[in-house]
């Protein structure tokens, strides 16, 4: 009595063992990703700076890595997306150049807050250090946490140098002299007006209309 033997064929031997499957599919989305990033990377107006963008002045970067430190990242995007109501409410739509000089970037995703893409110039200094202080001074609906600390921290120059030093090396044109300058510049200043200053210069070099 014969038997019929069924070969199994190349896709049937692919579902049934779990190894390869997962070994191919790393390697479709190795390709994949690869097809979607190395253009970019050739791209001119994803490398260029916009017009205006350089790298962030020495208290200005402290503000950035006091704003990635306490997070702020996991609440508040810096992404205007090509959607006809956000240019509506925050401005002209994020473009690549804006954010070359930016280690790590910001986009994100998540708003539980305000996109801060266009936040620069919307509020004056002191709206904006009342703001980290206490949110519900200024927005008694708001669900921010409160940043008491930052009025009370001063700011450590040698490391922001150190920073600005390493960015350097990374292609960031900072100059030997404005790496030097980095430590008398922020003498005296706290982490509060580092944030506040950052949060200022945000998008304050993009382009104007929706």
């Amino acid at each position: 009595m014969s038997q019929d033997h069924k070969t199994p064929n190349a896709h049937e031997k692919i579902e049934k063992n779990v190894g390869l499957m997962a070994v191919l599919i790393a390697v479709a989305v190795s390709f994949g990703g690869l097809a979607e990033i190395v253009p970019l990377m050739y791209q001119a107006e994803a490398i260029k700076p916009l017009e205006g963008v350089k790298p962030y002045p020495a208290l200005q970067l402290a503000g950035r890595d006091i704003y990635v430190r306490e997070g702020c990242y996991n609440c508040h995007s810096q992404m205007v997306r090509t959607l006809r109501f956000e240019s509506e409410r925050y401005g002209h739509f994020s473009l690549a150049g804006e954010s070359v000089y930016d280690r790590p970037f910001q986009w994100g995703s998540k708003r539980t807050g305000p996109d801060l893409a266009r936040v620069g110039g919307r509020y004056s200094d002191d709206w904006h250090r009342v703001h980290m202080t206490n949110p519900r001074d200024v927005v008694p609906e708001s669900n921010m946490p409160n940043f008491p600390w930052l009025a009370e921290n001063l700011l450590d120059g040698e490391v922001t140098a150190r920073r600005m030093r390493a960015l350097q090396t990374l292609g960031d044109p900072y100059t030997d002299a404005e790496i030097k300058a980095a430590p008398e510049e922020l003498a005296g200043k706290t982490e509060l007006d580092a944030i506040v200053a950052y949060l200022q210069a945000l998008g304050t070099h993009a382009p104007k209309g929706g």
